[in-house]
């Protein structure tokens, strides 16, 4: 059975996917851009900027889920420049200080509304 979720926490779907998606003890998010929920609009600022917000708009749906960062068993990374790999590094690591999950980074072309970051996460009870 699936479950979706849907919190006003973080940025609303804008297209054909669902915020996150819960099926057999799995939580699928959607990638998140670094929109800031309270006014639909991008977060002004550079890389670590965009990254903490992605976080945040992460965290936030992992608690509508019933999950926390602790849950979390995977991530892809979508880099509009490898070059900010390790800023975005330096902040995604403040959400995992202990055991990080399994990771996987990609430069690619263009991000959506130009965004220079696009988490996926998926997590696990």
């Amino acid at each position: 059975m699936k479950r979706f979720i849907s919190t006003p926490d973080a940025p609303k779907a804008i297209a054909a996917y669902s915020q996150a998606v819960e099926a057999n003890g799995m939580l699928f998010i959607s990638g998140q851009v670094p929109i800031d929920p309270s006014t639909g609009k991008m977060v002004e600022g550079g890389i670590e900027e965009q990254t903490r917000q992605v976080m945040k708009n992460i965290g936030a749906i992992l608690d509508a889920a019933g999950y926390s960062f602790a849950d979390v068993v995977k991530t892809t990374c979508l880099l509009s420049d490898m070059a900010n790999y390790p800023a975005v590094n330096s902040v995604y690591g403040t959400w995992f200080p202990g055991n990080a999950p399994a990771r996987a980074a990609y430069a690619v072309t263009a991000l959506p509304l130009g965004s220079l970051i696009e988490i996926e996460t998926i997590a696990s009870k």
